[in-house]
């Protein structure tokens, strides 16, 4: 059986990668708008309903919108904006933490940064070597394909500009994902920043380790995190920690998602890090992931691993 899909938003940045991904798939019809009708109200309607799946690459107001034009239809939806990864009725998009993305019709792709941080402390906390109140920081460094169209194009305008640290009000819409998926009490402290190169992310997470109650070793740690993805091929846990990790200016794109644990030698402190194409597992590869398992396919059908 051939699955029809719908990308509301297939012109934008993670539009374009889902379709990259399923251009070449005989078992998916793609369900295509050309440039005068896929701003028509009507036409996009009609595409939305007609598709067993719809993928929607939209601001959050357009999603709430394209969810509302399918009302109780039968279409299955992938919402790639942050309007619904909260929101009651909604299954969050990260099936390896056990979110069940395959019996659901309504699914939130989770956000770029979350995915890392979420993959880091999540298997911590369930495991209980980091509490629920635990007061958590995350750092972070993105592409800036990560940003939209807007800045996008202040990056290609601008070849002096080299890093931009932003949400210094500290309510940036990734934060309640981070602390509702994870079980925390607390929101922890988002440090995100842009740099100059088109994909790839680093996020990390610092632990004093000394102070938590149990005083988690690195190979606590590890064995915690390797337990979580055993099976799961696009997360990979690194037993060895390279003395670098770096971002390339002309990342090649990929759907993985690698986890590593530094610590000192007395294992008083710890480093937990994140690399993962933004535009991949943190957008566009998470969004082919859920449809496949959606679509009762191959989960790991049409990425790039």
């Amino acid at each position: 059986m051939t699955v029809s899909v719908f990308i509301d938003g297939a012109a934008g940045t993670t539009g374009l990668e889902i379709r990259e991904r399923l251009g070449t798939r005989a078992d998916l019809a793609l369900i295509v708008l050309d440039d005068a009708r896929r701003k028509d109200a009507r036409a996009r309607a009609e595409a939305l309903n007609d598709a067993d799946i719809a993928i929607l690459c939209l601001p959050d107001e357009a999603a709430r919108e394209a969810v509302a034009l399918i009302g109780d239809g039968d279409t299955k939806v992938i919402d790639a904006s942050s309007a619904h990864r909260v929101a009651g009725g909604w299954t969050y998009g990260f099936p390896e933490l056990g979110f069940d993305v395959a019996a659901s019709s309504r699914v939130s792709n989770p956000g770029c940064y979350p995915t890392g941080f979420l993959a880091l402390i999540t298997p911590l906390v369930r495991a209980g070597l980091v509490p629920v109140d635990w007061p958590l920081t995350v750092n972070a460094v993105s592409g800036y394909s990560g940003g939209g169209k807007a800045l996008i194009e202040r990056f290609e305008a601008d070849a002096g500009l080299a890093l931009r640290g932003y949400g210094f009000g500290l309510e940036h819409k990734h934060v309640p994902e981070m602390r509702v998926h994870a079980g925390l009490i607390h929101s922890p402290i988002f440090a995100p920043s842009v740099t100059r190169a088109f994909r790839g992310m680093i996020v990390e997470v610092p632990l004093h380790l000394a102070t938590l109650a149990g005083k988690p070793s690195r190979a606590a740690l590890l064995d915690a995190l390797g337990a979580a993805f055993e099976d799961r091929p696009l997360i990979r846990v690194h037993d060895v920690m390279p003395d670098e990790l770096l971002i390339a200016t002309a990342e090649a794109p990929n759907d993985r998602l690698d986890l590593y644990v530094a610590t000192d030698a007395a294992s008083t402190q710890a480093r937990l890090i994140a690399t993962l194409d933004n535009l991949g597992k943190g957008a566009g590869g998470a969004a082919v992931q859920n449809l496949n398992l959606m679509a009762g396919l191959d989960p790991l059908a049409g990425l790039i691993l």
